[in-house]
Parts: C-alpha cells; structure tokens; sequence
C-alpha cells in the first residue's frame, strides 16, 4: 500500500480534537493555516475516522451572502433530516436563525459543526461573527455543539477572530494554528526516496502535503516528477504563487518584484531595493506587509541582543515553494509555455545544490536544538541560528547558552562528495570565525554536517588538533554527521 494514501501527522491536533469532543462541553475552536497546509483533510479526517458519529462538515465559498446563507441550511438540513425532501430556495432567514437552530439540536445531543473556509462568509456578511457571538452567549454555550472555525487569510482570522477587540474573544476552547508538516514526515509520505530525493521535496515544497501529492509517479526521481508537473497545461506550480498571495494582497507587481529579489539571493534591504528598482521608502512598506503575511522574515545575528534594532537584518522568503518559485519559475514561464521544460529543468537541477544549502542549514540548526534536548549532544543550547559579521563571513550553525556559557559551532556542506574534516577546522578556526565568538572564556563544540559523508571520521584527532590550534575558548569536542544519520534523528525525534 501507497504510504501516501495514509494520513500522515497532524498526531497532537487530532488528540486535542478528541479530546475537545469527548468532554462533551460546548466548545468552540478556531482553526487557521496557510492556504494547502491541510485544514480541509485534518477536519474531514477526524469526522470520518476518529468515531465522531454526529457532525457535519461544510466548506463556505467566494460566493453571495444569499447562495452561502442557502447553502449551509441545505447541509445542515440535511444532516438533522436526511430524510427530508429539500426544497432548492431553503434558506434560513439570517445566520442568527442557523446558529438558533444548532443549538437546539444540541441541546439533545452531541453535534459537531466543521464550517471551513469561513473567511469567505466573513469578507461578505460583516455582522456574520457578531451574531455568532450573540448566539453563542445565549445559546450555544449551553449546548453540546463542538464549532470549528476554519480559515486560510491569516489577516483576516486575526482581525476578526483571534484579536482581543474581535466579538468572539476568549470563548474559544482552542486556537489551532496548522503549521506546514516537519520534514522527518517525508519518509512516511516517500518511502520509495532516499534522504537526498526527500530533501530536494522539502526543499522546493516545503511541508505542504496538497503539493507533495502532485508527485504522482513513486517511480520516477524527483526532478522528472517536476518536469511531469510543468508539462501539464493547468499548471498549478506557475498558478499557485497568484493564488497565495491574491490573499493577502489586491496589487501584486511590486510584491513580487521584493520577493523575487530575495529568493535569488538579495537579502540586505538596500541591495533589496537596488534589485527590484523601487525606492527605499516603498520598499520598506512592501518588506513591512510581506512579514505581516508571514511569507517574509527578517532575521538577525542569533547573538544580537536588540533584533528590531540592529543594523545587520536580512531578509529570507520563508515559504520553500515561494523561494522556489520566484528564483526559478517566475522568469522562466515563456520556456514552460513553450514546451521547453526540459531544458528548464536541467537548468533548475544544475543549481539545486546551492539552493538546497538553506534548507540543509534549518534541518542541521533543528538537529542541534532536538539533539540538545533528547540527550545526544552534551551540551546546553537555549538560542539557536545563524551567525554573520559583515556580507561574507557566516556561522550556519550557532547554537548558545549565555547561562552555562557553552556554544555550538556547526558547518553546513551540502553535495556529492565526501567532505574532508580538515576543511572544517580550517573553518572552524579561522580568523573570521574567531572575531564572532563572545568575549570570556566559553566552552564550545564543533560540528561537522556534510550530505555525503566524511572523507575520515577521526574526531579524537580532529579535538586535539582543534585543542592545539584555538586558545580563545575550551573546545570541548568535535562531531561529523551526515544526513542519513541527520535524517534518521529528525525522524526518531519528530514523528
């Protein structure tokens, strides 16, 4: 059987689901999500296999107040009647009269309602939440209904569902932010791929299981999967960026010009702006909404102690399929409109090693953080990320314990070939490294991450000789993994 065809993770929201319905409390929980995540699947896949045999599932559309209104009466109506004969023009007077009418049925039994997509009645009925706010006062939270709320516009679940000025305001049960799924889940979804075909898909899709169901050939590589994708003529790898971000944002050109500036490597804000052609003062604004959407991330020197202050913020695209997307596909469409897809994704594959790299650093920066935890490294991590002075000197992994004075130290080389670990003392030792370490004396480990393994694995030779070259701090110990051994801890620790 087909891993695929199972559902995959979504463990602790499924018990925190179970759990909400077995107490048999009204309850009322707000689910939300980037567009894909798997809102839709979580929620019918509880009702369908979890044992909840009372609820009905509804998804709103871009659609009239009336045609929302009249659609959900016929699915409630035919949930409390499935016998009942409904007529096309049903249609309850107001959503007030609706939510009237389910807690009346819960007040004789146990009823979960599953309305998704509910953003959609929100941008067209204004006083949709404040009636339910009222009903719920009045009625509902005296029944037995369990109400689940889904959406995917983030500005909009936020603003009328989860601020503190919003009617429903401290009456959920639950907020359920669904989060895109760890990459240790690809094993389970991609058995048939190795690591390093695994990684490639998270890399380029993220943790996104609507879009890791597109690779419809286990048979095929990845890359050929991909070429299958762009051939087809509804192309949903060139749609789905519009689609994005049409959620959050009406006019998009300037947006995408920043975002593409970005994903091709343009992370500094000046060189941001150079790069797009649009003056600093817009661009900050842009930059300003982008992060608000969640898409883009300033980040800072993991040791800077005033981020919103500092003056070395870079910028990273955080959604892998937008990062993907914009580096490659956005000014490649004519090749794909004119059947040249091949060729384009020869071109994608000769450069996947360098875009695979910032992936290949989470992943190490993650391991660190859980190898901390579960006992595997020895040493105390509280912050964890990336350290830079200046454009070209970087720590891909630098992980800090101000109270036990300890760091970790990590180098991140992703290819082909063996890494050879003298390369990594040289590194590691480096007077540009060096300048980067706090003042004092810390104790510290060094470790080495390369894709394809080591040339040799010495690591008592390699401590003394790091021992023996750095005086600066107490060098602790010396480790090189590769990613199987990365890939199976992420698995063991993650799933």
């Amino acid at each position: 059987m087909d891993a695929r065809a199972d559902f995959v993770g979504r463990k602790v929201e499924l018990d925190l689901l179970n759990n909400l319905w077995a107490a048999g409390r009204a309850s009322l929980i707000i689910l939300y999500g980037r567009r894909r995540v798997g809102k839709t699947r979580l929620l019918t896949h509880w009702l369908k296999n979890q044992g909840v045999d009372s609820g009905f599932y509804w998804m709103a559309e871009a659609t009239s107040p009336h045609d929302q209104l009249r659609s959900f009466t016929h699915a409630f109506t035919a949930f409390d009647d499935p016998e009942l004969d409904i007529h096309k023009d049903l249609t309850f007077p107001s959503w007030e009269h609706a939510f009237r009418q389910i807690a009346k049925l819960a007040q004789q039994q146990r009823v979960a309602v599953l309305i998704d997509e509910v953003t959609y009645i929100m941008e067209v009925v204004p006083e949709f939440v404040a009636s339910l706010q009222k009903a719920w006062d009045q009625w509902l939270k005296n029944s037995q209904v369990m109400l689940v709320l889904s959406g995917s516009d983030l500005g909009l679940i936020e603003k009328g569902l989860l601020s503190y000025r919003a009617p429903l305001y401290g009456r959920e049960a639950a907020r359920m932010q669904l989060t895109p799924l760890p990459y240790s889940a690809t094993k389970l979804f991609f058995p048939q791929y190795d690591a390093h075909e695994r990684i490639k898909i998270f890399a380029m899709w993220g943790g996104i299981p609507a879009y890791w169901e597109r690779l419809t050939n286990p048979e095929q590589s990845v890359m050929e999967n991909l070429q299958q994708q762009l051939r087809l003529s509804n192309n949903w790898l060139v749609e789905e960026a519009r689609i994005l971000l049409r959620d959050f944002i009406t006019d998009t050109h300037n947006f995408v010009g920043i975002l593409r500036a970005i994903s091709e490597g343009y992370e500094v804000f000046s060189e941001i702006s150079g790069r797009a052609g649009i003056s600093t003062g817009h661009t900050s604004r842009y930059l300003s909404i982008l992060r608000e959407t969640g898409f883009v991330e300033r980040t800072t020197p993991v040791s800077d102690k005033n981020p919103e202050k500092s003056r070395k913020g870079r910028y990273i695209v955080t959604d892998p399929y937008l990062r993907f997307y914009y580096r490659y596909l956005s000014t490649s469409q004519s090749k794909v409109a004119m059947g040249r897809t091949k060729e384009l994704v020869t071109s994608i594959e000769n450069d996947l090693p360098d875009f695979i790299r910032k992936t290949w650093i989470d992943l190490c920066q993650h391991w660190v953080a859980l190898a901390a935890v579960n006992g595997k490294l020895p040493t105390a991590v509280d912050n964890i990320g990336r350290e830079w002075k200046g454009s070209d000197s970087y720590i891909d992994v630098y992980g800090i314990s101000e109270k036990e004075r300890t760091l970790v130290l990590g180098h991140c080389h992703w290819g082909h070939e063996p890494a050879d670990p003298q390369q990594l003392l040289a590194w590691l030792i480096n007077s540009d490294t060096v300048a980067m370490l706090p003042k004092g004396k810390w104790s510290v480990r060094f470790i080495g991450f390369a894709a394809a393994g080591w040339t040799h694995t010495a690591t008592e030779a390699l401590l003394k000789e790091a021992k023996s070259l750095t005086r600066k701090c107490d060098v602790v110990g010396v480790h090189l993994l590769d990613l199987t051994e990365v890939d199976e801890d992420l698995f063991q620790w993650t799933i």
